[in-house]
């Protein structure tokens, strides 16, 4: 397969779960918002703590509030990971590879696009928690037709290797958040403020139902268990990471390649690993070192696969200009 094919079908779906995340991330969060008044500010600014860009955020935004940072990870046309950058880039990633997508795959990120771009030109709705809603919707049946209608081929894998680095990443932000800004003090660990932020961690990751099924209760160390080494979750670290690692294999065809060397490695640290051994030793230095090996797993990927084909770094005018 040509480099510039593997590479579009990969951050193809790479945008589309980032574009998912956000606005899943910002539906779940909000639920909880209605019923902590005193602690507004700091939950909306977490929404951008987990996307790691609070210094862009607030050199632009020096005087944060709701919808202004609703508006960042949503509409922003120069914020590179906004709902709307996003997605105009996972559309023209898959234009680039219409013959090799599904029509049916074309017609929906089409789609998709049409509906975030009519959004940012009649500005932030009123309602922006329907407008994520949508969003979630299109994704989830582009993943649908992903896994329905394409052949298990190499582009199949690019895709899914795209979407699950991706989905990991993310899942380990979010709780890192948790942990060191969400709670405003030590003591308010077991609260019912503290259980409720758990909940809508939870339903960020669409797990919430899931996690109850295997769980009585809620509390961190078996939240932590879950989203980090649940191995039948689809979002959790462990997950994610395994079925990346069977995709780079069948990407490697029998090589031996360092970017499978680092998925393994960090696949058999998980799994010998577990909740109490991460809380005792860290949570937060455990997943930065997490979020580190998925990187470099990322760009022993490029340089293996895409190395050919610039760096996903196109401003949003060349995005628009081939739209």
């Amino acid at each position: 397969m040509l480099s510039r094919v593997a590479n579009s079908v990969y951050w193809m779906f790479r945008y589309l779960e980032r574009a998912q995340n956000i606005a899943r991330f910002i539906n779940a969060d909000f639920n909880q918002f209605l019923d902590n008044r005193d602690h507004r500010g700091n939950l909306w600014m977490s929404l951008v703590a987990v996307t790691g860009d609070q210094e862009e955020f607030l050199r632009r935004c020096p005087s944060p509030g709701r919808d202004a940072i609703i508006h960042f990870l949503t509409l922003d046309e120069e914020y590179s990971s906004s709902i709307y950058n996003c997605v105009v880039r996972a559309r023209e990633n898959a234009r680039s590879v219409r013959e090799i997508i599904s029509s049916e795959m074309w017609e929906a990120v089409n789609s998709l696009y049409l509906t975030v771009r009519a959004q940012a030109r009649s500005g932030l709705p009123s309602d922006p928690f329907s407008f994520c809603r949508q969003v979630v919707d299109g994704c989830y049946l582009l993943i649908g037709l992903f896994y329905s209608t394409m052949n298990r081929g190499e582009a199949w894998h690019f895709g899914r290797l795209g979407m699950l680095l991706e989905r990991a990443d993310k899942t380990s932000r979010i709780l890192d958040v948790k942990y060191f800004i969400l709670l405003p003090d030590p003591s308010w660990v077991g609260s019912t403020y503290d259980n409720t932020q758990w909940a809508a961690l939870l339903k960020a990751v669409s797990g919430l139902e899931m996690y109850r099924k295997v769980h009585r209760r809620i509390s961190p160390r078996d939240v932590a268990e879950f989203l980090l080494f649940d191995c039948d979750f689809p979002r959790s670290v462990l997950h994610c990471v395994k079925e990346a690692e069977g995709s780079l294999r069948a990407l490697a065809a029998g090589r031996a390649l360092s970017a499978l060397d680092c998925l393994s490695s960090l696949r058999a640290e998980l799994e010998e690993s577990d909740a109490a051994d991460v809380l005792k030793s860290g949570l937060h230095d455990e997943l930065d070192n997490l979020q580190n090996q998925l990187n470099r797993a990322d760009d022993e990927i490029f340089s293996v696969f895409f190395a050919a084909q610039p760096r996903e770094t196109a401003s949003l005018a060349q995005s628009q200009s081939q739209a």
